[in-house]
């Protein structure tokens, strides 16, 4: 089924990609959380209607590139989001939100296919975001990812959180499989067979005693009365 994403999916596509996805999980899963949307042939020539138009403000020269690089080289980029205590994000940032904020402070239009993230970033921190302005334009653009209502903590402090999380995480995953184990031991002793017992051993001279024992119990008196009748 095909379906134009609303929002950046992390290994389905950014956000305005036409993408083709399974039919329950598009009906289950995007449909519903309104990631996504039919992509009915009137939705799609609108967005590349739309793309052609961002596209015109994007550098189509060596020298724009080199001019929209220097601005992006003075740009410090700020998101404040929802985090946890050990500093993981509630969501991510992604590359759609990267060149959104790019041009809603610079007003300089860069292609979200261009940043490259890798990953969406998912924790706070001061990051280095790599844009290909133009083919051998490079730019790294400064990008502080900060906890709503409050402010970056210091590197040290940072790297800490990130360390106590995957020690937490590591711990969570051992006690698992230590329970998985457990629980796979218990099924294999409740159907595991008992051993057969094996035979009493039987002396040798066992049965020559029972014999003698036979030879020797005594033996019904005859009845004379029933004789002499």
């Amino acid at each position: 089924m095909d379906v134009i994403l609303l929002s950046d999916v992390e290994k389905v596509g950014l956000r305005g990609d036409v993408v083709d996805v399974a039919r329950g999980y598009a009906r289950n899963f995007l449909l519903p959380r309104r990631l996504a949307e039919p992509a009915t042939p009137a939705r799609v020539a609108e967005l590349r209607r739309r793309e052609t138009q961002r596209a015109r403000h994007e550098a189509r020269t060596h020298e724009q590139a080199q001019e929209i690089a220097e601005v992006l080289n003075r740009t410090v980029l700020r998101f404040d989001v929802k985090a946890g205590p050990t500093g993981a994000l509630f969501g991510s940032v992604t590359p759609t939100d990267v060149a959104d904020e790019i041009w809603r402070t610079r007003k300089v239009r860069v292609d979200r296919r261009k940043i490259d993230l890798g990953e969406p970033i998912k924790r706070i921190g001061r990051y280095e975001v790599p844009i290909d302005v133009f083919t051998d334009v490079r730019v790294e653009v400064k990008t502080l990812v900060v906890p709503e209502g409050g402010e970056l903590p210091p590197e040290e402090e940072l790297q800490a959180l990130e360390e106590a999380e995957q020690a937490a995480a590591e711990a969570e995953q051992a006690a698992a499989a230590e329970q998985a184990a457990a629980a796979e031991a218990a099924v294999e002793e409740a159907v595991e067979p008992e051993p057969a017992g094996e035979a009493p051993e039987v002396p040798d001279d066992a049965f020559d005693r029972a014999v003698d024992a036979g030879d020797e119990a005594p033996q019904p008196e005859p009845d004379l009365e029933q004789d002499r009748t």
